[in-house]
């Protein structure tokens, strides 16, 4: 089956043209016009028989060129902008008053641009991407109005959250579904899709696979939200019934630029049009701003807290000896207690906010305790047990510097709730083609919370590994308190770090988390974290047995 299928609901839809015209706002129109629609698409390999082509400006090329092969498989009208029109009109194909649709908004197109939309109605708006996501949450019904939406932004923490409110939902018997950077869920068994985002989808996939959800059944549906998808206006006319903000670090500033730019991007999940009630960590500086804005706009705030007091404070937590917490937190319905089985004072956070989450939705804490205590999140603080004999391994998605910190701080509150003198041992690199200041303070940050750290790669991407290693590395020595070491490629430097190990250690991961394949290249080679250790880990009990023998 075409993946793209399972992003469209199994019953045909027709919105007529009217309709479709006032859901994207100012517009003018060229061409014939159809009936109506049966459905949206941004890539032209996408297009279904009665489907709105939309013709995006890309990173590489503009989707005008596209439009030709998405009348070929029977689009019945473009939406795109006068850049998209003119186009169309430059390549001869027709008058300056036919235009286009769009292939490339910064995702990579197979196929030889064509000529033009032929004899296609041409919907000409200012701002497409606001315009497509009008449409296509109009097209297939509004479906966020149809059940209960949770979103979550945030630099750290929004997919533990999102698995936490996950839990909780189920654990008081609803049926959510989840979208973000693991992937799409119903009722905890995945929705196997194509993706060509990381986190948050385009909106014409975004509106139809709520659709998707809500004809299955969904009651609830839990979402991450990157600063992309609300700088493109992926989420727009999305209602959020409660959205949260974990933190802002630094991160995405090859695509935001700055930082201040980066929480605007954030901010504009906190508005009247998108938002009814925020859940906002107000110890973050940026939590406070958002708090105070919220209460400008008339958005309701529920706020959390460990250090100051708030809405959802904790009072008291505690390391247990399985690398978990018991937390203590004020609520407003009383005093609660909760056994987190994920360790570290920023998944009591999460925790905790995934808690002010559900209750804000109307849901009771003896409803949702049971799934708060027993989640586990992928690649998440992920342990992994590799038999008797064995240093602690933890696998962890951190791959900023402020996740890093937060990391490495719970691995080391585990190990020192023990009576544990065992060291902290880091694995850790940073990614290629992404914002290349990061990658010495995610150097330093880990020479600060580890013993040893184990420089390696991370996805390189299309730049030389060495180098990113080289970053990294001089950031970590900066610190001068940890043994920093080239650990090369990233399965050597998980060997080296097991090599390092005793039983009385715990070996740290960081940086590609839930993920099974690595970047090099224009290639995405299989790749573990998991899988690997534990391979590198009976390998060196081999050998070591080998050389007893010998």
């Amino acid at each position: 089956m075409n993946d793209s299928v399972l992003l469209r609901p199994a019953e045909p839809i027709q919105l007529a043209w009217p309709d479709l015209l006032a859901a994207v706002g100012s517009h003018r129109v060229m061409g014939p016009h159809p009936d109506g629609v049966c459905g949206i698409t941004l890539d032209s390999r996408q297009v279904h028989p009665g489907d709105l082509y939309v013709a995006l400006p890309g990173t590489r090329s503009h989707g005008a060129r596209f439009a030709d092969q998405a009348r070929r498989a029977g689009a019945v009208a473009i939406l795109t902008d006068a850049q998209g029109v003119g186009l169309m009109a430059g390549q001869g194909a027709g008058s300056d008053d036919q235009g286009t649709g769009s292939d490339d908004q910064g995702i990579n197109r197979a196929g030889t641009p064509g000529a033009s939309g032929g004899d296609l109605a041409v919907i000409v708006v200012d701002d497409p991407r606001s315009a497509m996501a009008a449409a296509a949450a109009r097209i297939f019904g509004d479906p966020s109005r149809s059940m209960t939406m949770f979103g979550i932004t945030g630099t750290n923490g929004k997919t533990t959250t999102a698995f936490l409110v996950e839990a909780g939902l189920r654990a008081a018997r609803r049926h959510p579904g989840t979208i973000g950077t693991i992937g799409y869920r119903i009722d905890g068994a995945e929705l196997p899709s194509g993706r060509t985002t990381v986190t948050t989808p385009e909106s014409p996939d975004l509106q139809a696979l709520l659709r998707v959800m809500a004809d299955r059944g969904a009651t609830d549906v839990v979402m991450e939200v990157s600063s992309h998808a609300l700088a493109l206006h992926r989420v727009d006319a999305t209602v959020f019934d409660v959205a949260a903000f974990t933190n802002l670090g630094r991160d995405h500033l090859d695509f935001h630029k700055t930082l201040d730019n980066y929480f605007e991007a954030k901010a504009r999940l906190f508005t009247p049009q998108l938002t009814r009630t925020a859940v906002i960590n107000v110890d973050d500086p940026r939590g406070q701003e958002l708090t105070r804005r919220c209460a400008e706009n008339g958005v309701q705030v529920v706020s959390t807290s460990v250090t100051v007091e708030s809405d959802y404070q904790v009072i008291s937590w505690t390391p247990d000896a399985q690398l978990g917490s018991r937390v203590e937190v004020r609520t407003p319905s009383g005093m609660r207690t909760m056994r987190l089985g994920i360790p570290g004072e920023y998944n009591v956070r999460n925790a905790v906010m995934a808690l002010a989450m559900l209750e804000a939705s109307g849901l009771s804490f003896d409803e949702v305790v049971d799934g708060l205590q027993d989640a586990q999140v992928p690649g998440r603080m992920e342990r992994v047990p590799l038999g008797e004999g064995a240093p602690g391994v933890l696998v962890d998605f951190a791959h900023t510097p402020q996740a890093i910190s937060s990391a490495l701080a719970g691995a080391r509150e585990g190990i020192q709730h023990n009576g544990n003198a065992g060291r902290v041992i880091c694995v850790v690199g940073a990614g290629g083609d992404r914002d290349a200041a990061k990658r010495a303070p995610m150097g330093q940050a880990a020479a600060e919370e580890a013993d040893v750290v184990v420089v390696t790669d991370d996805n390189p991407r299309t730049e030389d590994p060495a180098s990113i290693r080289a970053a990294v590395v001089a950031g970590a020595q900066q610190v001068g308190s940890a043994e920093v070491i080239n650990g090369g490629s990233r399965r050597e430097a998980i060997r080296r770090a097991l090599e390092l190990a005793t039983p009385r250690d715990l070996v740290c991961l960081l940086g590609k988390g839930h993920e099974t394949g690595q970047q090099v290249g224009e290639e995405t080679l299989p790749f573990d974290d998991r899988t690997v250790a534990a391979e590198q880990w009976a390998q060196l009990r081999s050998d070591k047995h080998s050389g007893d023998v010998a």
